[in-house]
């Protein structure tokens, strides 16, 4: 009997690459992505092209509307997305995201009879996010085994951040070991509805940066004005 795992996918670069080592060791995987009023909605598109690229069991997209509490530049066309280096937590943070999308991923593990559940948080090479940290990881983990039918009943259930604790070039490098095509993905906050990078926010420059640390040709579509 195969393992089951729930994976949440973005369409990013390491979303993609925790999907790969998931299925690299074994799981039947399950993946899901959220429609949550981003601005960057080809993500979108990129998460359903990286689930039907390998042998996913499903891939599945659940609707949400954190825009209507904003609070992010990535939820409130209002805010603009940063496209300098900024101290403290930055404008991106979507509020409770993380635990959001956790809890929604654990109630669909219950349904599948799943105890894994794979996310692509990183707490090395990352925008200062608080749900990105190892701590938050453990506390979910915790919870997850107190609120749950499944929990009760004896399945340990397991909340896998493989990537938590490497740095932008260790996880290309890794993906690159797993032949994981970068070139589908999308991470920039303001991409374009074809996918295109702007390549000045964060998530780009941290993204450009782990390429050339990696020493890996940066396959990453841009718009022509960056």
């Amino acid at each position: 009997m195969s393992k089951k795992a729930v994976i949440l996918v973005s369409g990013g670069l390491d979303s993609t690459t925790v999907l790969s080592m998931a299925l690299s060791q074994g799981y039947e995987c399950y993946t899901l992505s959220f429609d949550y009023g981003q601005r960057h909605r080809s993500e979108l598109e990129a998460a359903r092209r990286v689930s039907g690229a390998v042998a996913v069991k499903e891939h599945k997209v659940v609707q949400l509307d954190l825009g209507t509490i904003g609070g992010s530049a990535l939820t409130d066309q209002a805010i603009d997305v940063p496209e300098h280096e900024t101290s403290g937590i930055p404008v991106t943070y979507v509020p409770a995201r993380n635990t959001v999308f956790l809890s929604i991923a654990l109630g669909w593990a219950e349904v599948l009879g799943a105890n894994d559940i794979f996310l692509g948080v990183n707490a090395v090479d990352y925008s200062g996010y608080p749900d990105c940290r190892p701590d938050y990881i453990s506390a979910f983990e915790n919870m997850a085994n107190l609120a749950t039918k499944a929990a009760v009943e004896g399945q340990q259930l397991r909340i896998h951040a493989p990537l938590i604790s490497m740095t932008k070039a260790e996880i290309i490098s890794a993906g690159m070991a797993l032949d994981v095509d970068y070139s589908q993905t999308v991470s920039c906050y303001q991409a374009s509805l074809e996918g295109l990078a702007c390549g000045k926010c964060d998530s780009c420059r941290l993204r450009a940066q782990g390429f050339v640390d990696a020493g890996v040709k940066d396959p990453t579509r841009y718009k022509k004005s960056a």
